[in-house]
């Protein structure tokens, strides 16, 4: 997702993850297997939160963590705008690499599995050459810190790529960023992304064909009339509603949508994530927990794994006030007993 206040103006993007490699060479490696991580269900956290910038302003507690996987959360993806910490040349501030690891370590401490997900989707969709250079020195200075550590972190190279950004320069720049990551971190774990437009176009996606670990994310929020109704940023969605989801109709557009990224997945042999979906709390309650129950029974019929968008903030699960989960959120996502 983009900033809390300003939402994707697009029904749903299709990002990709890249994954581990399998000994100590990356070029060796990129002809190895390495088992990937069983990601399961899971969160997106801290994206607007301030303990980035050393506590203000963050509603967010680490203790949180506690209550994601007592829900039956398997890992959470950490959202995280890298290049504001940024100086004139490029060098994350030390102080919130540090804060970094501090949440990694209780991601891990939880026993949840750590996503770091680069999001500054609105640099990147607007400035392409300037997204380029801080992208590929955020991923030059977090790979060679994480070089050897936390081995079940996951790193996803940029969220939601798009806007300005053709699919040449995105094969280019994802490519350079795979090696600058596997030239230290050859059986690391990570998440890429095709570009955030309506058709899905997976296909392409430029990867090194001889890496076989790689999982495949898309971000679902179609029809975004639907899921973004009464979105009091968006002049267009704050005006729309209240409009249900659920019908024969809507589920068989859903179907064959995830179907193309199945056949997509089959033919290349790659797992999927999905990586992101959800419902602004606008939309009727019922017709919102429908829709949710149904992307998340959709996507583990199909066996993947998926993140839910998000936390806090806006369309929130937890209710940071009352430190509680929204019962009809989580009975949605994580039904009784499954």
């Amino acid at each position: 997702m983009n900033a809390i206040c300003v939402r994707r103006p697009i029904a749903f993007g299709v990002a990709l993850a890249l994954s581990v490699f399998a000994i100590c060479s990356p070029a060796a490696a990129a002809s190895q297997a390495h088992a990937l991580p069983k990601l399961g269900r899971g969160i997106n956290i801290l994206g607007y939160d301030g303990i980035w910038a050393g506590g203000r302003n963050a509603p967010f507690r680490l203790d949180n963590l506690t209550a994601i996987r007592r829900a039956g959360f398997s890992h959470v993806r950490i959202n995280f705008f890298g290049f504001k910490f940024m100086n004139a040349e490029n060098s994350l501030d030390e102080a919130v690499l540090g804060r970094l690891d501090a949440v990694i370590e209780e991601v891990l401490a939880r026993k949840l599995i750590p996503i770091l997900d680069e999001h500054d989707t609105h640099v990147c969709q607007r400035d392409v050459s300037a997204c380029a250079e801080k992208l590929k020195a955020f991923w030059t200075q977090i790979a060679a810190r994480y070089a050897g550590k936390y081995p079940r972190l996951v790193f996803e190279v940029l969220n939601e790529p798009g806007g300005l950004m053709t699919f040449a320069a995105w094969n280019a720049l994802l490519n350079e960023c795979l090696g600058i990551i596997r030239a230290t971190n050859p059986r690391r774990p990570v998440i890429a992304a095709v570009l955030n437009v309506d058709e899905m176009p997976v296909e392409d996606l430029v990867l090194p064909p001889d890496d076989r670990n790689l999982i495949v994310t898309f971000h679902y929020y179609a029809p975004i009339r639907f899921t973004h109704q009464g979105a009091p940023w968006s002049p267009t969605f704050s005006k729309i509603g209240p409009l249900d989801w659920g019908t024969p109709e809507d589920e068989q557009k859903a179907r064959a949508d995830f179907d193309k990224i199945r056949s997509w997945s089959e033919k290349e042999k790659r797992p999927i994530y999905l990586g992101e979906f959800g419902v602004y709390e606008a939309a009727p309650a019922e017709a919102r927990t429908r829709y949710l129950s149904f992307v998340a029974r959709s996507a583990e019929r199909l066996g993947w794994a998926w993140a839910y968008w998000q936390f806090d903030h806006d369309f929130a699960a937890f209710d940071g006030t009352r430190q509680a989960w929204r019962p009809e959120i989580i009975r949605a996502l994580i039904p009784a007993g499954r």
